[in-house]
């Protein structure tokens, strides 16, 4: 079956990679035969929550790449911004962007750009919300608060391993969904 959109768009910062980071880069490749990844630089996140705790630009960037390996993705590049709508608005050929539902806005955003530079506007592709076990979205705030790990499981039950990544048994790697026992 193939794709239905030649190229497609996502972005964000990509901090400590997650479900919810995982299934929006999963849909982008489902329906991109090309994917552009707009990873935001380090200038960009100074404002963000728990700023100081996020990892560099350097070290998301080699997990974002490690995630596509892993998951056997081609055709991609990650390209750094450095303001929210990033190149989406000077690349002609783009045809879709994919985000979540809380980031919608954002899609819209970029569409307002592209349309006041003469290209056409993206078609939107939407995903729910990846939902933690304690009911709000896994979001990497709350993994940097130390609320919660990249998986959605919380923190604070007593569960988590001397280095606090990973339950008691069980060890994961933070770019696929398989659990390794050691």
């Amino acid at each position: 079956m193939g794709k239905k959109y030649r190229k497609v768009v996502v972005g964000g910062t990509f901090d400590r990679l997650h479900l919810g980071h995982k299934a929006l880069l999963r849909k982008a490749f489902e329906v991109g035969k090309y994917v552009y990844i707009g990873l935001t630089s380090d200038e960009m996140i100074r404002e963000k929550p728990y700023a100081d705790k996020i990892l560099p630009y350097e070290i998301r960037l080699k997990d974002l790449i490690k995630f596509f390996e892993v998951n056997g993705y081609s055709n991609y590049r990650v390209i750094k911004i450095h303001t929210a709508i990033g190149f989406a608005d000077e690349m002609k050929s783009l045809e879709a962007i994919v985000v979540s539902e809380e980031t919608y806005k954002g899609a819209l955003i970029v569409n307002r750009a592209r349309e006041e530079k003469g290209l056409r506007p993206l078609e939107i592709v939407t995903i729910g919300i990846v939902r933690s076990s304690l009911g709000p979205k896994i979001s990497s705030s709350l993994i940097r608060a130390g609320l919660i790990d990249p998986f959605g499981r919380p923190l604070s039950s007593g569960n988590e391993t001397p280095e606090g990544k990973a339950f008691k048994g069980q060890k994961r790697n933070t770019y696929g969904d398989t659990q390794c026992r050691s």
